[in-house]
């Protein structure tokens, strides 16, 4: 009776201490997986930071912009000079074609 006991307390204790060992190898994994993400979606941060960053400065940038319409400035003034000239040869075509005759 007294071997059967102690045959029950090491079954026990050894399964007692089977079930320590899986579970804070589980544990273990578990928190190398949970550093590994950690790491993962800081560097991704990080990177999004980086994206941020570049898009504020390019988006900041008003030089480029006033180049731009500047440009387009000097376009619209060349583009009005022709429309009046466009303008000035219409009104004397019509005015031409007044006087010539039709067949």
């Amino acid at each position: 009776m007294i071997y059967g006991a102690l045959i029950l307390g090491f079954l026990a204790v050894f399964g007692a201490s089977a079930l320590v060992v899986v579970r804070g190898l589980r544990a273990w994994r578990d928190l190398k997986r949970w550093r590994r993400g950690i790491a993962r979606e800081l560097n991704r941060l990080a990177d999004l930071g980086e994206v941020t960053a570049d898009t504020l400065g390019a988006a900041t940038d008003n030089a480029k912009l006033e180049a731009s319409l500047s440009r387009l400035r000097v376009d619209l003034a060349r583009f009005a000079i022709l429309h009046r000239a466009i303008d000035e040869v219409d009104e004397l075509f019509e005015r031409v074609a007044w006087v010539l005759p039709r067949r």
